[in-house]
């Protein structure tokens, strides 16, 4: 056979993967530097001369080992905004400092040895998170755990911790610091989510390194979701988290005071009320900026709120599709459309120059083997710009958890493999190593060349954008290192955002010169592949 030959088959196979592909072979093992896969060592040594700075509080997010499927890229896109929430509370005469350890700037700092140590702990970092915690504590500081992983486990957590935080950190942080303050403090603090949303400070962004992210602008405009999945970390016992809406008018102002030109939302779904977000639009809409958020993909009911998203600056959205059978996700308890209609709403979409970048489960009890090739073949064939994997995981104190344990299927409770890139779990129709095999080939098959290419915008005039970001984000993961490492991530990523915020506002003007409602056909690419 020719060696074109070869090339056409081989490329056809890409294009057209069978059932069977991902299991032809075993998965290639990728490329992991080992300071992304362990954390900074703490020293065994003692405190001789070390002293407790009196009012000081160090907020730390823990390290955690990174997936070397998917691109690291993902882990500095924009900083978590709880502990930054937290910091705006705290009173002026404490020092604050805020440590993230994904950021490969060492072990969190020690000298002075802080007041109070606040750490986030979240179920796949706990060991570290633990770690960290008994290292202070065993030097003099008074360590506060919060987060989600305390909420569904308060009572392991309360072993490393004097004090645990249940429930909204907004609102507790003051009253810790106060009470560590007149040495009262209290080994159990809790709090509800309803209060009044509006109320909340903006983060204490002064405080985060800038030059690690591709922005510092981290938003959340709305708390909750109308759904209730049951592998969904909102369905936690004990967590009751009403839709909450923040006035539009201060979410721009936020926007606008970081001073960068692209914000991500992190809200669980920032499209539950969608009179809420034509409104947040329409705030957001003078500031020329551009931005990205998750919801979910009946926001596209709406064809006209789609367009208000556009000139309002969004390029991207981020929506957890989950799967493609109605079957797993009536099982799983998702409010959604039929799956047979998703390809015209992901048109919507890209029809007003929005990008997508679906996420999808991998596991459900209604999943076979061709999973994998099936869902590969629907995001070429639909052209999503980019796609996020995750194998089922039953998150503690969730209905998936409890049906697992019920059901006897859980194979371990070692919460450092509750990542969603392990099975922790037996599947119904294929086996633990052939779930975590077809996850690793899905990731493979969509990074590849092959692929990106396939799914390039049919703007001619986004290829050149879409395919310098999907190369950078997807394929570049030892040059991702490198850059965390150094501090070089925004440097990187500015020009590449701002040359899509430029092209956006350019879109914006047409889209708004039109009489009638609707968008106008062509892709608008995203900074937040």
């Amino acid at each position: 056979m020719s060696g074109t030959a070869e090339i056409t088959i081989e490329a056809e196979s890409l294009r057209n993967p069978t059932n069977d592909e991902p299991f032809v072979k075993p998965a290639r093992k990728r490329w992991i530097p080992s300071e992304m896969m362990i954390g900074p060592e703490l020293s065994a040594e003692a405190s001789p001369g070390w002293s407790i700075e009196p009012l000081y509080a160090l907020l730390i997010n823990p390290f955690y080992p990174k997936d070397p499927n998917a691109s690291f890229g993902k882990h500095v896109l924009t900083p978590t905004l709880a502990l930054t929430s937290f910091a705006a509370t705290s009173p002026d005469h404490w020092r604050v400092e805020y440590w993230d350890e994904n950021l490969l700037h060492g072990r969190p700092p020690f000298r002075p040895l802080p007041h109070i140590v606040g750490i986030t702990v979240h179920l796949t970092f706990a060991k570290r998170a633990f770690a960290l915690a008994d290292w202070y504590r065993s030097r003099g500081s008074k360590v506060v755990l919060g987060g989600l992983h305390v909420l569904s486990c308060p009572e392991e957590c309360a072993w490393h911790a004097d004090a645990v935080a249940l429930g909204d950190g907004v609102q507790l942080w003051p009253r810790i610091l106060q009470d560590a303050e007149h040495n009262r403090l209290q080994p159990r603090y809790i709090a509800t989510y309803e209060n009044d949303y509006a109320e909340d400070p903006a983060p204490r962004r002064s405080l985060l390194p800038r030059a690690s992210f591709l922005t510092t602008t981290s938003l959340i405009a709305t708390r909750g979701c109308h759904n209730r999945c049951g592998f969904c970390y909102l369905s936690t016992d004990g967590l009751r988290m009403p839709y909450r809406m923040r006035d539009p008018q201060q979410i721009a102002a936020e926007f606008a005071a970081d001073n960068q030109p692209y914000a991500v939302f992190i809200d669980n779904n920032l499209g539950s009320r969608r009179d809420y977000l034509r409104r947040l639009s329409a705030a957001l809409c003078p500031l020329d900026k551009i931005w990205s958020a998750a919801v979910s993909i009946d926001v596209t009911d709406d064809p006209d709120l789609i367009r208000d998203m556009a000139l309002g600056g969004c390029t991207g959205v981020f929506i957890g599709f989950e799967s493609l059978s109605d079957d797993n996700l009536a099982a799983a308890g998702k409010k959604t459309p039929k799956t047979a209609d998703y390809s015209r709403r992901v048109r919507i979409l890209h029809d007003c120059g929005i990008q997508v970048n679906g996420s999808f489960v991998l596991g459900f009890d209604h999943d076979r083997k061709d999973v994998f090739s099936r869902t590969a073949n629907w995001i070429e064939e639909n052209r999503l710009e980019c796609a996020t994997f995750h194998i089922l995981t039953p998150y503690p104190a969730t209905p998936l958890f409890r049906q697992m344990e019920s059901e006897q299927r859980l194979l371990h409770r070692d919460w450092s493999l509750y990542d969603t890139a392990h099975a922790v779990f037996r599947p119904n129709h294929m086996t633990p190593e052939e779930l975590e095999q077809g996850y690793a080939w899905l990731y493979s098959r969509l990074f590849s060349r092959t692929s990106i290419w396939r799914r390039r915008p049919e703007d001619w005039r986004a290829v050149l954008p879409y395919l310098g970001m999907s190369y950078l984000y997807k394929r570049s993961n030892r040059f991702w290192h490198r850059l965390i490492k150094h501090d070089l991530v925004h440097a990187v990523w500015w020009p590449l955002v701002e040359a899509t915020r430029l092209r956006h506002v350019g879109y914006r003007k047409k889209l708004a010169r039109r009489e009638t409602r609707g968008c106008i056909s062509g892709s608008v690419v995203s900074a937040g592949v």
